[in-house]
């Protein structure tokens, strides 16, 4: 009996060191979850150390394995994510532009099974009764909904992230990848230089790495 304590004790203290590591090492998100990425990694995380930890033909050296296992996964699925366009879209989706000037686009609204009910509400969440009203309105990835009305001046169009181009802003701005591609050179940088590239009042602002 005194063993079985000793090995749950031990488990325990496993498990929330793998925790903590986890956070460190993949940064705040699991705790506000922002993505698909995250909200599995809580889900599979909390499995394995709720699903295991009573679990006494389980060894600790099996339990200890299995973390490492899913903190591989995780860092490696984190970094394609952040490193490749095509994983990113399929792992985590990309923002949509369910409003532009006034329009809502229902075909795109359906097809990320937003409903007239759902997006009506997001949009008196926001205080706005009027669709007509909205300039652009991008249902994001974790399914929160970023309104700009029309008379917002100084609006920030992120083109660049994570050394990614990001085609759909470029097209919102009237830009395209001959434009992007221009404005690097005069700087002496390629996209992979660049952490953030927001397009604000007609100007690019570069954040480097």
């Amino acid at each position: 009996m005194v063993l079985q304590y000793g090995d749950l004790t031990l488990k325990f203290i496993i498990g929330f060191l793998f925790m903590v590591l986890q956070i460190n090492l993949f940064g705040r998100g699991n705790i506000a979850p922002t993505s698909a990425i995250d909200q599995l990694q809580n889900y599979v995380l909390g499995g394995i150390v709720g699903g295991m930890i009573y679990n006494s033909s389980i060894t600790i050296l099996q339990f200890s394995l299995v973390l490492l296992i899913w903190t591989l996964v995780v860092f490696v699925a984190k970094f394609l994510t952040n490193h490749n366009n095509l994983f990113r879209k399929v792992i985590q989706g990309d923002p949509k532009v369910i409003v532009k000037n006034g329009k809502i686009d229902v075909n795109l609204a359906l097809k990320n099974v937003l409903s007239a009910n759902d997006l009506s509400f997001k949009l008196r969440q926001a205080g706005i009764m009027d669709v007509r009203n909205v300039k652009r309105a991008v249902f994001e990835r974790n399914g929160q909904l970023t309104i700009i009305m029309k008379n917002e001046d100084n609006l920030k169009y992120p083109v660049i992230l994570d050394g990614q181009i990001d085609h759909d802003e470029l097209e919102a701005i009237g830009k395209d990848d001959d434009w992007i591609e221009n404005e690097l050179q005069k700087r002496g940088l390629e996209a992979s230089d660049i952490y953030m590239a927001n397009y604000i009042s007609g100007q690019l602002v570069v954040y480097k790495y």
